[in-house]
């Protein structure tokens, strides 16, 4: 998709009430979650009857400032009801509904449907492909519709989320990506969140200093202690060098959260210290709110 379509895209697309059909397969589930990264109210399948409901409530609620809606071919009621019920919608005041359809070209359609094992919903008892052309057929009204029609054939699942993200209604970006940084035991398992793991048990141990035992790697004496010793210095750069190559990486992928896990062997010492100083130490990286937990110690 060329710069100037997107930028069409992103204009046609600044309602508060989206509401996302199109065919199988064309990719209105990634739609969604991107939509959803973008503050909005999001409801996947809701019957074609309950769209005036949804509007309504929308335009009410002082909450709910943005509200995005999937509907389609799973539901036996749309291909006869939506049109007079989207006009319907389009005619309330106070809203400004959007409708997208999102396509794709046969060959695309068919290539997802056999990558995801899924039946085509218009085809339980025949092939996909009879369903694809049987639905691009029904849905040719409804895509008359549209105010925006996008081609998915040739997006990756990144470039549409990519489109979808520029849709604020706002202009605002996405939320920044949430880095949990967090410290950790490995005698108590390593945390069932963590999306990145790092062991600090290579570094030298305060525990084995008298004086720091009952002592945290928040606590100054323990961080002076570790950071005497050149490899733990070395460990940081390294470490925090990797952090910052690969965090905007995260950014650019769509994640909303990720979970950065430093662990030694009990949590209290060597693994606090490091959490700790990568907060400081990535705080310049862009789109990124860093926290910290110590979850052991």
């Amino acid at each position: 998709m060329s710069p100037a379509r997107r930028r069409q895209t992103a204009s046609a697309a600044r309602g508060r009430f989206i509401v996302l059909t199109g065919l199988s397969g064309a990719g209105k589930s990634q739609a969604m979650r991107a939509l959803e990264d973008l503050g909005y109210f999001c409801v996947d399948n809701l019957p074609t009857t309950l769209i005036p409901t949804l509007a309504n409530l929308a335009v009410r609620a002082g909450d709910i400032e943005k509200v995005a809606i999937v509907v389609d071919v799973r539901e036996k009621g749309f291909l006869s009801q939506f049109p007079r019920v989207f006009r319907r919608v389009r005619a309330a005041a106070g809203l400004k509904p959007t409708l997208i359809f999102l396509e794709a070209s046969h060959t695309a359609l068919v290539r997802r449907f056999s990558e995801t094992r899924r039946p085509h919903p218009l085809a339980r008892d025949r092939s996909v492909s009879e369903g694809i052309a049987e639905e691009r057929h029904k849905l040719n009204a409804i895509r008359a519709m549209a105010d925006l029609i996008i081609d998915t054939s040739n997006l990756t699942v990144h470039e549409l989320r990519d489109i979808f993200m520029q849709m604020s209604r706002d202009g605002r970006k996405r939320a920044d990506m949430v880095v949990n940084l967090v410290s950790f035991g490995y005698k108590n398992g390593v945390p069932v969140d963590a999306d990145l793991v790092f062991d600090v048990r290579c570094l030298p141990n305060p525990h084995f200093v008298d004086s720091l035992r009952n002592l945290t790697g928040r606590d100054a004496a323990v961080v002076r202690y570790m950071r005497k010793h050149d490899e733990t210095q070395d460990f940081l750069d390294k470490l925090t060098s990797f952090l910052k190559f690969a965090l905007p990486q995260y950014v650019k992928e769509g994640k909303s959260y990720l979970t950065v896990a430093v662990g030694c062997t009990g949590g209290q010492h060597r693994s606090v210290m490091i959490a700790e100083a990568l907060k400081k130490s990535l705080r310049g990286v862009k789109s990124v709110r860093l926290r910290v937990k110590h979850r052991d110690s």
